[in-house]
Order: structure tokens, then C-alpha cells, then sequence
């Protein structure tokens, strides 16, 4: 690492003009060809797969996505003359736009099989205010214009007025509400520079940890998107990508320039000092940024394409933004030179000389706080992960419709509108909630017998509970497929309606398909999401324990104990559990979504959790490993357990404290975004950030270490011998000397009957 440091600094200005016309290449490589995300989360194999297919086998036509105009009257209904005449012209313009395949409206007679709509009785509302239009685009949602779309948007509702009002919904209608992707990424940006400047107190370092964030993300960012067309990568990968790049750069940065200007402080020379910043924190970098990379890339054993996609994806930003750390960063260093400690730094070093910095202050004094008293702390410290942890138990995955869009959006009042008229809902109108997402039952017929079977169907759904309307049979041309419209009566996010799916597959249809060759598949939006609930619920168990092992593993590897890996396996989990019962408090329970601009409360997205641990456990890592390690040094060199922690605490607590502040501010940032998935992983992770480095690292971790004593390092001698050995932190004779003393540390050596552990 040293090497390296140093060829970066002597070749500074080839490094920078490297990384910027990587960056400008890839960029444009990426503006030229496009990117080819994919909304398409689709789980091979299961029940809701095979009847989307079947669908698309006996119907071939109807292969690009369905939407809805809706229309609602303050005034008379909606066959009144004017309103008739109004919306009967809009629908035609609409059908002539680019890009739409056909619009089925309610007026007129009844259309062949194909369209998604039907007659009046159908499409408009018992009270006659309320109709609706199927929208159908001729391509997929992941294919779709968004200037197209925004034009059948803009040419439905200018039928507005005079208390007509016109919205649309639907998933291509939702590209035109797509995320903004560069106001959080600002917003978490200036928040970042504002801690770092008050942390560092110079312009120039302040930038560094920026710039050296904004170069890895950005090439990482055009790199996804050229990646998008090797393999499926879902089309939130890019924001979760700059959400993960920006924090964890800005922080590696903040823990390279942070150790350098320790040494310009003590009188190294520019270039020295750069180059055990490197070779000391830089290896923790590289380290934390592999745990980062692990815990991402095991989403591969979930065998889901998307998934794998997503992986990659945020694994290439985190590696990019650790290779600009330990590259890019040193030649910036060496390009600022002295500049990197501020004015006021800079005239009394050359005034008064290097000096030896006495560890005094909040960090000194919580250190040694939390030695006097750790077994309180960390019964409070408990508490307090176990109580934010507790809504986690009530998790609810499911499908998030548009009821959950922010109330200002077209597509949440349309979906409002059509919603209108369910079970205890007194406005009138609409169509009730489960209209927003219907059930489709594909039937495999094989002979009369079955289509006679299917033909009773609907009879017996109505008396379903769960149930509010069925539509249908219809057939194919070769009648060896029919299909069945089920409306719930409950929205599609409800549990309720995951109920009747399930009530459905258990019950009503295997007793239809008794004594007959026919199967029912049931697809819909709700079937599909409870589909790969399933799946990912199945494999997480798998999922949690290898990535848990891995990480456990390098721990092992890297500090020869068995305590650490396991007390941070369990950190981890407390990380994660906590944050998710923050999501779940604010997205599934409510808790201040509106106020938010998050939408209503719903279920959480069946692949949050997935990505959620993996995120979190990498991040947990970072800072399990920039504390321990230091804790370890000191305790390679004294063999003093409480000195080891409060020294490791003292020294690192105030640049984890600023590395979190930091991290918290980009991730909160992403809140902003518009898209409530991503603001699902921007509260979780500034959540599981905070709780990570102010109730656990700080407090937990070392209270623990404390009442552990000498156990915290204790390795059996067998597995002592049989383990390679890796190191995060060089010998201190490989970066000239031996790390600085704390004044608050205490007289070095063993106490308390504690014993050097040789070799440790």
C-alpha cells in the first residue's frame, strides 16, 4: 500500500488526468449508448409467472402495458352530453399518439377480446360520476418514452375543467413521476461539505473527500448503465448505487485525510504523511470496502436475475470509490500540499513546531466514561436497539400500489378515484379499492369437460369471501385457455387481499379442479409480489447466515479473536433489525409518510430486505473495523485490555461520529428522491447509520469490550496455527515508528491481572 501511495504522489498529475478521462470515457460511452434498465421483478417458476406467461402465449397482443384514465364530474354524470362529447374527443387524440397501442373507453359499444375494457356497466360507476379508460402503451413500462408518456399525460388532463377532473394511473403512467436523481445527490453533498469544513477547517480538505466521491460515483454510475445492457439491473440500481458510493467515498476520503493531517500536524513532510495515511487507514479502506463488496455480492446465492444485477451494480461503486481513495486521493494530497491543515493550523505549526496532541475533549471524556460504568450503558444501550427493533416483528411485505404515491401525483388521484365506493367507504362513486389491482385466473382447458368447469367458476368466486366482482370467461381463439377478471375488495397492497390469493390457490380452485384436468394459475399484481415474498422469505435464512460468515471470517482473519467477529455478527443484526423497525414504523405503519411526502402507509417492497441487509452489514463493518483495529494495535502493544478500548475509543470515536454525521446526511438526502423505494433506503440506512455509530460502536461495543476483558482477544493456540494471517493495520515499524500516545491512555503495560497474550 505504501508503494502504491507513494507512486500516486510522485505521479500525481498522470493519476488525476487518468481518472478524469475514465471518467469522461465511460460517460460518454454510456450517453451514446443509452441505458436499458429493467422494471420487470418477476420471480421465474412461480404460480403468478406461469399465468403471465400463459397470458402472453394465448394472447400475444396484448404484450405492452396497461393503464387507466379516469375521469370524475362534480356535476351531473359522466354521460351527460358535454362530458360525453369531451372525453370521447380526448380518448381519440390520445389514441393517436406516439406510442399508444389502443384506448378502450366507456362509451360505445362493447369491444373484442383484447381490450382491458369493456361497457358502460364496467366502466363507469354505479352513481354514473366516476369512468374510466384503459390506456394500453405499445411497449413494456421498461421500454416507454417518458417524453411520450408525459404527452398522453399532458393532452388527458387538459380535459379538465369546469368539474371534470382527469387523472391517470398506472406503472408507464409512473415514468413520468420518475425519482430526481441529482436533488438529493446535491442536497447530500452540500450537507457533507458543511461537516467537513466544521470538522477540518480548510477549504482544499474539504474537497478532497467530495471530489474523490463524486469521481468514483459518477464513472461507477455511467458504468451501471452500460453494464444495463449485459444483464437485467433494475432500474432503482443507479440511485441505490450513488446512495451507497457517496457515503461510503466521503467517508473512506474522511479517514485517509483525516490520518494525514495528523501527520502534517506531528512535522511530516507532505509526502510522508500522505503515504502513511495510506499505508495505515488506507488499509482499513480496502478491508471495509471487501466487507461492503461481500455482503453485497451475496445476493448471487438468491439465484433472482434483477437481484444479481443490483449486486453488481453497487459492488462496482463501492470498488471504485475505495481504488479512488487509495489513488486519486494521495495525488490530491500531494497536489494541495500544506494546505490540507487550515490557515490557523498551518501559523502555529510554523511558529511553534509540531507538537504532541493531547487527547482532551467529549472523545476522552466518553471514552472514560463508559469504562466506569459499561455495565449500565450497555443494559441502555440494549434497550434501546431492542425497542426501535420491536415493529420489525409485525413486517409486512407486499405489493406497494399507487395509493402509497404522494397525494399531489396524478397517478395517486386516479388510483383515489377509482378507489372510491369500497366497503365502508361513503364518498360514493369509483369502483372500490381492488379495481386498482385486479386478479387474473388463467385456465388450462383440455377439452369440453374442463371449459364446462371453468365455465361455473365465476359462480363460485362470487360467494368467496374477499371477493367483490368477476368478470368473465373468456377464451382464446383455440378456447384451450380462458381467463377470469377477480376484483378484490380490498386494495392490492391490503393483507386482505393477500388472504383471498392465498384462500384461492389452498381452496376454492382445487375443489374446481377436482375430477377434471384443468389448472387455474392466479396472476395480478398482488399474486406476483406475494410470489416473491415468498421466495426471498425462503431463501433469507441462507442469505443472513453466509453473509454473516463471511464477514465473520475476515474478523477472524484480521484481528485473531473469536469475541470480536461475534460480538459485531451481532451488532449487525441489532443494526438491522432497528433501522427496519423504523421503516416499518414510518412506511408501513404511517408514522409521518404524508408529512414526508412518502405517500400512505403500506408494505414494505418484498426485495427491501435483501439489499437492506446487505448494505447494512457492509456498513456495520466499516466502523466495527476502524474502531477494533485501532483497539487492537493498542493491544498488540500493551496487552492492556481497558487501555486498548479506551484508547481505541478516544482516538476513534470523534472521526466515526463525523464519518456518520456525514453518511446520515447523504442517505437522508435520498428522502427527496420522489420514489418511495429509494426513500425506504435512505431512511433505513441513515437510521441503521445513526444507531450504528451513536448507541452501538460508541457505547455498546466498548461496554461489552470492557466487561469482557482479556477475552475479547482470546483465539484457541490450534486455530492460532492453522489461520492465515492478514492484516488491516501494518506493524508500526513498516510506517516509521509506533502510533502516537494518549495523555488520557494511562501508563502502558497489563493491569488488572490482565497477561500479554504473545503473538497476539
Amino acid at each position: 500500500m505504501t508503494a502504491l501511495a507513494r507512486w500516486c504522489l510522485k505521479r500525481r498529475i498522470v493519476v488525476i488526468v487518468l481518472w478524469l478521462a475514465v471518467f469522461v470515457g465511460v460517460g460518454v460511452a454510456a450517453g451514446v449508448s443509452g441505458a436499458a434498465y429493467s422494471t420487470d421483478y418477476e420471480v421465474p417458476g412461480t404460480e403468478s409467472g406461469r399465468a403471465t406467461a400463459l397470458m402472453e402465449k394465448a394472447f400475444p397482443g396484448e404484450t405492452g402495458d396497461s393503464d387507466t384514465i379516469v375521469w370524475h364530474t362534480d356535476h351531473g354524470t359522466v354521460r351527460a352530453g358535454a362530458v360525453e362529447k369531451t372525453m370521447r374527443q380526448t380518448l381519440e387524440r390520445v389514441d393517436g399518439l406516439p406510442g399508444v397501442a389502443e384506448v378502450h373507453g366507456p362509451y360505445g359499444p362493447k369491444p373484442a377480446r383484447g381490450a382491458h375494457g369493456s361497457s358502460d356497466a364496467r366502466q363507469i360507476s354505479q352513481d354514473g360520476r366516476t369512468a374510466y379508460a384503459s390506456l394500453q402503451f405499445a411497449r413494456p413500462t421498461d421500454e416507454l418514452d417518458a417524453a411520450q408518456v408525459r404527452k398522453v399525460v399532458e393532452v388527458a388532463r387538459s380535459a379538465g375543467g369546469d368539474g371534470l377532473q382527469v387523472e391517470l394511473g398506472g406503472a408507464g403512467i409512473a415514468v413520468t413521476e420518475a425519482p430526481r436523481a441529482q436533488l438529493p445527490e446535491v442536497i447530500g453533498l452540500g450537507a457533507a461539505a458543511v461537516v467537513l469544513f466544521l470538522a477540518f477547517g480548510s477549504l482544499a480538505a474539504t474537497f478532497l473527500p467530495i471530489v474523490t466521491a463524486v469521481a468514483a460515483v459518477g464513472t461507477a454510475s455511467a458504468g451501471i448503465a452500460l453494464l444495463s445492457h449485459a444483464m437485467t439491473v433494475a432500474d432503482f440500481a443507479p440511485m441505490l448505487g450513488s446512495l451507497i458510493g457517496l457515503g461510503v467515498g466521503i467517508d473512506y476520503a474522511l479517514f485517509i485525510v483525516t490520518r494525514h493531517r495528523k501527520g502534517l500536524r506531528a512535522g511530516l513532510g507532505v509526502e510522508e504523511a500522505a503515504e502513511r495515511a495510506v499505508a495505515v487507514s488506507g488499509r482499513a479502506v480496502v478491508f471495509a470496502g471487501a466487507t461492503v463488496c461481500i455482503a453485497l455480492l451475496g445476493m448471487f446465492i438468491l439465484r433472482l436475475s434483477f437481484l444479481n444485477g443490483v449486486a453488481l451494480a453497487a459492488s462496482l461503486t463501492v470498488v471504485l470509490t475505495v481504488a479512488a481513495s487509495v489513488t486519486l486521493l494521495p495525488a490530491l494530497l500531494g497536489l494541495i500540499g500544506m494546505r490540507a491543515l487550515g490557515r490557523r493550523e498551518r501559523r502555529r505549526l510554523a511558529g511553534d513546531g509540531p507538537r504532541e496532541e493531547r487527547r482532551v475533549g467529549i472523545a476522552a471524556r466518553w471514552s472514560d466514561f463508559v469504562e466506569r460504568r459499561p455495565k449500565l450503558l450497555g443494559v441502555l444501550a440494549a434497550a434501546v436497539m431492542l425497542t426501535l427493533a420491536l415493529p420489525t416483528f409485525g413486517l409486512h411485505l407486499g405489493t406497494s400500489d399507487q395509493g402509497n404515491d404522494p397525494a399531489t401525483s396524478t397517478t395517486r388521484k386516479a388510483y383515489d378515484l377509482m378507489a372510491r365506493g369500497g366497503p365502508g367507504d361513503g364518498r360514493g362513486g369509483g369502483f372500490g379499492p381492488g379495481a386498482n389491482g385486479p386478479l387474473t385466473l388463467v385456465g388450462t382447458l383440455d377439452g369440453a369437460k374442463d371449459r364446462i368447469a371453468f365455465d361455473k367458476l365465476p359462480r363460485q368466486l362470487r360467494t368467496t369471501p374477499g371477493v367483490a366482482t368477476v368478470s368473465g370467461p373468456e377464451f382464446d381463439g383455440g378456447r384451450s385457455t380462458g381467463v377470469l377478471t377477480v376484483i378484490p375488495d380490498s386494495s392490492p397492497q391490503s393483507r386482505q387481499t393477500s388472504d383471498l390469493v392465498a384462500r384461492l390457490r389452498a381452496d376454492v380452485l382445487p375443489k374446481a379442479e377436482r375430477g377434471t384436468t384443468m389448472r387455474v394459475a392466479v396472476g395480478g399484481v398482488t399474486a406476483s409480489y406475494d410470489d416473491f415474498a415468498s421466495v426471498i422469505v425462503g431463501k433469507l435464512p441462507l442469505f443472513v447466515g453466509v453473509v454473516i460468515g463471511l464477514g465473520s471470517v475476515l474478523l477472524l482473519l484480521a484481528f485473531r479473536s473469536l469475541a470480536v467477529p461475534l460480538k459485531a455478527a451481532l451488532m449487525n443484526v441489532a443494526a438491522v433489525a432497528a433501522s427496519f423497525g423504523v421503516v416499518v414504523a414510518i412506511f408501513q405503519w404511517g408514522w409521518g409518510s404524508e408529512q414526508l411526502g412518502l405517500g400512505s402507509a403500506g408494505p414494505i417492497e418484498p426485495f427491501l430486505p435483501v439489499i437492506m441487509v446487505s448494505v447494512l452489514f457492509g456498513l456495520s463493518m466499516d466502523y466495527q473495523v476502524f474502531l477494533v483495529s485501532r483497539m487492537y494495535e493498542e493491544w498488540q502493544l500493551t496487552g492492556d485490555n481497558r487501555r486498548a478500548v479506551r484508547v481505541g475509543l478516544a482516538e476513534t470515536s470523534r472521526v466515526i461520529n463525523s464519518a456518520a454525521v456525514i453518511m446520515i446526511a447523504v442517505f437522508a438526502a435520498f428522502i427527496l428522491s420522489g420514489d418511495r423505494t429509494i426513500a425506504m433506503f435512505g431512511i433505513g440506512l441513515a437510521s441503521a447509520v445513526a444507531l450504528d455509530a451513536f448507541v452501538l460502536r460508541t457505547l455498546l461495543v466498548p461496554a461489552l469490550m470492557h466487561m469482557l476483558g482479556g477475552a475479547n482477544w482470546w483465539l484457541p493456540s490450534w486455530l492460532e496455527r492453522w489461520l492465515p494471517r492478514i492484516g488491516i493495520e501494518p506493524p508500526p515499524e513498516k510506517v516509521g515508528g509506533a502510533p502516537e500516545r494518549s495523555d488520557t491512555a494511562g501508563p502502558p503495560g497489563p493491569r488488572d491481572g490482565e497477561r500479554p497474550l504473545v503473538g497476539a
